[in-house]
């Protein structure tokens, strides 16, 4: 851009001060930034998010670590002589196979695990169908103090295990089964607090007009609760089943209340009469219980590797629809 004089040669001094070009022109919603300036933040900010999941990864990492460690050092100590059981080396220095054969020479550990599975199947089974009847009873029918007598409900939970203890052992020994497998999984039969409250939650959030669609052609009360809302409800229902699975198999304190005869022990059970009987003079046989219990922790690793996409899914679904 140049400016002429009056007698019509142009001004060099402006030019110089003033280079021709493009007069730059504001937008007329408002200055916008340089486009450089948009890529340098849009980079900062995949930079900052690359750094984050990097570090998201590394937490998770230590955690895991962290976690499986005592797993870890229980699969190696069951390789170890009595000797180098606690010397917390990973890698065993003497690796032996000799406790995985002692151990179930001392103990009637097959029968244990067969009295275990007996008594996970039937209370895993036996509260995950109760549980779901009375679920259902919650989310479906509409009757006068729904909410009150579900609160009560959910009141039980509150009540410690030890305030109910007493008072079920005098019922399970009036009725003779004190000494059987039957108390481990018999009061399952009544469902259970927690497991009602989870199914009712992910049952409110199934379509009711499928249900109203069955009564109208004719379909029973329970044909509805069997053919639709239990396949509805199975993620959840997946859910609980793993939960008491977990839960019976590791359960000790009713078994030391209501078993006497090592032949109706469960393995925790039998673990603790393992810890019993081989803590004389002082010596302590720490491999043969470390092997025990490897042995014994295998399957509930199986369980949750086999249901884990179940577990996740029906807690995922359970959340969102509650």
């Amino acid at each position: 851009m140049s400016r002429v004089l009056p007698h019509g040669s142009p001004d060099r001094e402006y030019e110089a001060e003033h280079p021709s070009g493009p007069i730059p022109v504001a937008p007329a919603g408002g200055a916008e930034p340089p486009r450089n300036v948009s890529r340098a933040a849009s980079r900062a900010a995949r930079r900052g998010k690359k750094v984050r999941h990097v570090l998201a990864i590394v937490a998770l990492s230590v955690l895991a670590v962290i976690f499986a460690y005592p797993f870890v050092w229980l699969i190696s100590a069951s390789f170890k002589p009595r000797g180098e059981v606690f010397d917390n080396k990973l890698i065993p220095d003497t690796f032996t196979w000799d406790n995985y054969v002692q151990v179930w020479q001392e103990a009637p550990l097959g029968l244990w695990l067969f009295n275990t599975l007996v008594v996970t199947v039937l209370a895993a089974v036996t509260v995950t169908i109760s549980s779901a009847m009375v679920a259902w009873g919650f989310s479906y029918f509409r009757f006068r103090g729904r909410g009150a007598l579900f609160g009560l409900v959910l009141a039980t939970m509150m009540l410690p295990g030890a305030v109910t203890m007493i008072p079920t052992f005098l019922i399970w020994n009036s009725l003779g089964f004190v000494g059987t497998l039957v108390p481990l999984w018999g009061q399952n039969l009544f469902a259970s607090a927690f497991y009602i409250f989870l199914l009712r939650q992910f049952m409110l959030g199934l379509p009711r007009d499928l249900f109203d669609a069955a009564r109208v052609d004719g379909a029973s009360q329970w044909a509805v609760f069997w053919r639709i809302g239990v396949p509805l409800t199975r993620p959840a229902l997946a859910v609980v089943l793993v939960f008491e699975v977990q839960a019976v198999w590791t359960d000790l304190m009713r078994a030391l209340i209501y078993l006497r005869d090592s032949t109706t022990f469960t393995v925790p059970r039998g673990l603790k009469s393992l810890v019993d009987a081989f803590g004389f003079g002082g010596e302590w046989h720490w491999e043969i219980i470390v092997t025990a219990s490897v042995i014994a922790t295998i399957p509930m690793i199986i369980v949750f590797f086999l249901a884990q996409k179940q577990i996740i899914h029906g807690i995922g679904a359970g959340g969102l629809k509650g």
